[in-house]
């Protein structure tokens, strides 16, 4: 019986895990992840000796899941520069240093010189 408690246990942990650091909807997930693990589980319900090593196995992967979902969210408020292009990283790191960035020439485009002063007409 209390092989079976584990076995819960861990189910329900793992499971638990896998909602926290999802991206998608619980409605939208797909049904073969919770499917696949009941499977896995369902199949080390033989010797105790296999029992003990699959439920250290699985507090294991809890541990590493949990682990990565909280790296994540570090990550994501320390460096929120991480997710950017090249060109959106020097845009907030100019203002970061109270800068603004100045307009880049775009050949394909190419307009009039703001700064260029028109020529006095002759007489």
């Amino acid at each position: 019986m209390a092989s079976a408690i584990n076995h819960v246990h861990a189910y329900r942990s793992v499971l638990r895990e896998v909602t926290k650091s999802s991206k998608v909807a619980q409605a939208a997930r797909d049904k073969s992840i919770t499917s696949s693990l009941r499977t896995i589980i369902a199949k080390q319900r033989a010797d105790p000796k296999e029992i003990e090593l699959f439920n250290h196995d699985i507090q294991n992967v809890v541990t590493f899941m949990r682990a990565q979902r909280e790296h994540k969210k570090l990550i994501d408020r320390y460096n929120p520069l991480f997710d950017l292009t090249a060109e959106e990283r020097i845009v907030a790191t100019t203002r970061r240093v109270g800068l603004n960035m100045p307009k880049l020439y775009d050949a394909s485009a190419p307009g009039p010189d703001p700064t260029a002063k028109e020529p006095e007409p002759k007489e």
